[in-house]
């Protein structure tokens, strides 16, 4: 999930080449839709600050409810201590981030669940 059109469609085109099946969302509601939907998620990587009333924690809130296997992991241009509370089952990545940081990330998410 990604509020800025160019970065999310970049993203969500190289975990594709990754051969990563993805499921791109501009919002945190859009987001919420897709886990309430009949789709199942390995993991949900959300932008912290997102438009029309849904942030990212909203997001991880909701995974945990409607999809209890998928793993999240939020990614914030601030720092973790500038945020609210992240639930010790979610990943903070730091923005900006690298792509293979990202795959990385993913990877060892998934795996671990770290």
């Amino acid at each position: 999930m990604e509020d800025e059109d160019d970065l999310r469609t970049i993203v969500a085109d190289a975990l594709a080449a990754q051969g990563f099946a993805v499921t791109a969302a501009e919002n945190g509601v859009e987001a919420i839709a897709f886990l309430r939907g009949d789709a199942q998620f390995a993991i949900v990587v959300t932008d912290y600050s997102m438009p029309e009333g849904a942030s990212g924690l909203d997001v991880a809130r909701e995974a945990a409810v409607a999809q209890p296997n998928a793993r999240v992991m939020i990614a914030s241009g601030l720092q973790r201590a500038q945020l609210p509370p992240i639930p010790d089952t979610v990943r903070f990545l730091p923005k900006p981030y690298r792509f293979g940081q990202l795959v990385t990330a993913i990877h060892e998410h998934v795996s671990t669940g770290r």
